[in-house]
């Protein structure tokens, strides 16, 4: 029977959850043998934008104003800026500083996930500069007691970031201690295993390839399902002062 209409994605006034049978393709400005599909953006009142790019062999990701964070989820991509050129494979990253030219090439078909924030500077701090590391390479870290969660900052804890990027990977049978509200928007996407997550008032069931925005606020809670591994990107506000928001 063909379910007509029938999704686990919702939005509410606090959060947005998507899932990969609503997705659709575009193609942003500069993309070559690419498409993107945009997960949330400043129309929908976020401060930064959240994209899963697809590339073919040889295609191009296009530029942005903005800083960017990029992190490889399958394939393979080049990265040149400032006279250096480097290949990026899975589970590897890199962030680029506003106003830095670089072009993102793909060696094969490649999946990424994308992030673009215009840079809040703080008054006499440098910005940050270009980096490209791989998660393999990050230590991880254990929230409190939960030694069967590990969770890996993939950018440097320094005032020159306004936001965070961190990968959480729960052993089967984890959950978190506590329902969390922070006073940051949040970003999420599943990268592995499946869970129960509640959102606000709302429970859903979570796979991989859904998508979590969180608008600042709003209770939060994820626990793991089944007997593999979970594990998720995601993105925050950091550094910055609650009177401005994000």
């Amino acid at each position: 029977m063909h379910n007509l209409g029938y999704t686990r994605a919702s939005y509410q006034s606090n959060h947005l959850f998507l899932t990969p049978d609503t997705f659709t393709h575009t193609m942003l400005p500069g993309m070559k043998k690419a498409s993107a599909i945009v997960h949330v953006g400043p129309g929908l009142g976020a401060s930064f934008t959240e994209y899963t790019a697809e590339i073919e062999v040889g295609g191009e990701l296009g530029s942005t104003p903005a800083q960017r964070f990029l992190f490889v989820i399958e394939g393979a991509v080049t990265l040149e800026a400032e006279g250096k050129r480097g290949e990026i494979g899975p589970r590897g990253y890199a962030y680029v500083p506003q106003g830095i030219r670089h072009l993102v090439k793909a060696v094969s078909k490649t999946r990424l996930v994308v992030i673009e924030k215009p840079y809040e500077r703080l008054e006499s701090v440098e910005p940050p500069s270009l980096l490209a590391v791989s998660e393999d390479a990050v230590s991880s870290r254990t929230p409190g007691e939960l030694a069967d969660i590990q969770l890996k900052f993939l950018l440097p804890d320094l005032p020159s970031f306004d936001f965070a990027v961190n990968t959480v990977l729960y052993q089967p049978g984890t959950a978190m201690s506590a329902a969390e509200t922070q006073m940051v928007e949040q970003g999420l996407i599943m990268l592995e295993g499946c869970g129960v997550c509640r959102l606000g008032d709302s429970w859903y069931s979570v796979a991989t390839g859904d998508f979590i925005w969180m608008r600042p606020l709003c209770p939060h809670w994820f626990g793991v399902i089944g007997k593999v591994p979970a594990k998720y990107l995601i993105y925050k506000g950091s550094n910055h002062h609650p009177l401005y928001g994000h």
